[in-house]
């Protein structure tokens, strides 16, 4: 970008920005713009503007464009309010629209929530806003539970501490898709004038309304009238001992008055109890990763707990570790925890008579296809869909406005569950009540979870699946992995690993074929996104995908080996495979 263009564009945000600290930022940079450092940083706050992915907005908190302010939020509020008065006409006539908005523990969360709740007010639609932080799952069910068109979620999920981000939904209480999600944008894009009032005055006109124990005790009810077996964990509940970490986020108030109230003894480790969204014990809040469960596992191998919990920051993510048979603590991923937590709502609700006739249950199309198996099992039809919990509760909403399939189960490999209908998105809040239960359940047959697992792997096959990710940061980055992403295409790739592609879909195109006959393409019947699979012989799956809302590039592989021969047996040549898989990723990599 020339360098005029850049000094033009942080001119312009300097005189739009009203929050002083963001503005001063870049006041900063331009001052000293003839240096080197300086101009690089201010193109990368200037060479794009934030727009909606996978998650909604997110990105750096800073000043600029391409940053996380207080101007990008009253951009893309005044943006959503203008979509939402226009795809409800006769409900913004009447003056009946209606917004929530919550938010999470990181730094300017609540600053950006009450912004966006003044803005949602200054245009005519009631919002009710939390008075204090609340997971994005009980965002998701407040906008159903007061029959919302419209709410957002500040939080950037599992992100480090210098990101915040702006997740926006629709009256079904999911995350915005098409046509919401282009239509959103296009009115941010056209966004001349900003309204807004005073938090006085909008309170006064009945246009601001706080909200907290109201929707927190109908939430905490929902989480709990999932569960199957209330007698079973009445009886047994003393006899299990649950270490739990939020991360510094907003689980600690739900999962410990749930898991609490269901006679749970939950020790929440201490370190990272309160909400901090400089996240002081950790490097970055994902319970994804083994750093970030360390202080938990830590406790409980201390405590000899039976279970370890985490919830990131917005507690949509559910990460967990059970002890091995040394006592020390295994984590468990979120393909296996998807499994597991699916088999165990499939077979409970079999054994209760609660399983419907025309059940079905849904999960991404990089997750592993363990649960496929699981399903087929218990006669329910598994529908795959693309990245992003949004698209899952798309697939669901499908099923509720046809009647035609009964929603049972939903899940991502990147530690996403969904067991309940009320929440229109992941929700680890109710997964830790259900995997608690299922500790619980399991243990009353003499079971741990490690064990039972096991058992999955030798009835259903053994399933490795392993993600492969790499940063390209800044303007030169996104180019490297557009690069990335159209070599694959146009070349495609005969081998991975030593074995034969017998397959590629190309979900950005629509369309499936064989290399070997390029020409003979089959429709694929999901919405267009910048992903493709790679089928190999033997049955593994290799996806690639940048990310929505990381400048990163990932690659998973989902591998099957048969276990007819022994378990050992099938982890090893599982191994063998993804190992040779993962070397030919990485130099394909370096070589970007």
């Amino acid at each position: 970008m020339e360098k005029s263009e850049i000094l033009e564009r942080a001119k312009k945000y300097i005189a739009d920005e009203k929050d002083v600290r963001f503005r001063k930022e870049v006041e900063d940079l331009l001052a000293k713009a003839d240096d080197k450092e300086a101009l690089a940083e201010l193109e990368d706050r200037f060479y794009q503007t934030l727009e909606f992915g996978t998650g909604g907005l997110r990105g750096v908190m800073g000043g600029g464009t391409n940053r996380m302010n207080t101007l990008e939020i009253n951009l893309a509020t005044q943006g959503l309010a203008n979509y939402v008065l226009k795809a409800f006409p006769q409900k913004a006539k009447d003056g009946t629209l209606s917004a929530v908005v919550a938010y999470d523990s990181r730094k300017n969360s609540d600053v950006f929530a009450e912004a966006t709740a003044l803005i949602l007010a200054a245009n005519g639609i009631k919002a009710y806003l939390f008075t204090g932080l609340r997971p994005t799952p009980e965002l998701s069910f407040a906008i159903r539970e007061l029959k919302a068109q419209t709410g957002v979620v500040v939080t950037a999920s599992h992100n480090p501490p210098q990101y915040n981000g702006y997740k926006a939904y629709w009256d079904n209480g999911a995350q915005v898709i098409e046509p919401h999600d282009v239509g959103i944008i296009k009115e941010v894009n056209a966004v001349k004038e900003v309204k807004t009032i005073s938090k006085e005055e909008a309170i006064k006109s009945g246009k601001l309304v706080l909200i907290d124990k109201e929707i927190d005790e109908k939430f905490w009810a929902m989480c709990k009238a999932q569960l199957f077996r209330p007698e079973l964990i009445k009886e047994k509940a003393s006899s299990v001992k649950i270490v739990y970490t939020p991360l510094h986020g907003t689980g600690a108030m739900h999962v410990e008055k749930v898991l609490g109230d269901l006679g749970l003894k939950v020790i929440t480790v201490p370190e990272q109890r309160e909400p901090d969204g400089a996240f002081p014990t950790v490097e970055k809040p994902n319970p994804e990763e083994a750093p970030a469960l360390k202080l938990a596992v830590a406790l409980g191998e201390k405590e000899k707990a039976d279970c370890v919990m985490a919830t990131d920051p917005d507690a949509d993510r559910f990460g967990t570790a059970f002890p091995g048979k040394d006592g020390k603590f295994v984590l468990v991923s979120g393909n296996q925890m998807g499994a597991l937590l699916c088999e165990y709502v499939l077979l409970s609700r079999k054994e209760l008579g609660k399983l419907p006739a025309n059940g079905a249950a849904i999960r991404s199309i990089v997750t592993s296809p363990f649960t496929d198996y699981i399903c087929k099992k218990y006669g329910v039809k598994m529908h795959e869909c693309l990245t992003g919990f949004k698209w899952i509760a798309a697939v669901e909403d499908e099923f509720e406005k046809s009647n035609t399939e009964t929603y049972v189960y939903g899940l991502e490999e990147s530690y996403g569950y969904k067991v309940e209908k009320e929440v229109m998105d992941k929700d680890g809040v109710s997964a830790a009540a259900m995997c608690a239960e299922m500790t619980l359940y399991w243990a009353s047959k003499g079971k741990s979870i490690l064990e039972h697992l096991d058992d999955m792997y030798k009835e259903f096959g053994f399933f490795e699946d392993r993600a492969i990710s790499q940063n390209f940061p800044g303007s030169a980055g996104k180019e490297v992995m557009a690069g990335i992403m159209t070599k694959l295409r146009t070349e495609g790739l005969k081998t991975l690993g030593g074995k034969k592609v017998l397959c590629i879909k190309d979900i950005g195109n629509s369309v499936s074929y064989d290399p070997a006959n390029p020409g003979a393409k089959t429709e694929i019947k999901l919405p267009k996104s910048n992903v493709l699979q790679f089928v190999l012989e033997g049955g593994t799956i290799v996806s690639a995908r940048p990310s929505g809302t990381e400048p990163k590039i990932k690659f998973y592989i989902n591998a099957r080996t048969d276990s007819a021969n022994g378990l050992d047996k099938a982890k090893a040549e599982s191994a063998k495979v993804c190992d040779a898989i993962t070397a030919d990723i990485k130099d394909l990599l370096s070589k970007a």
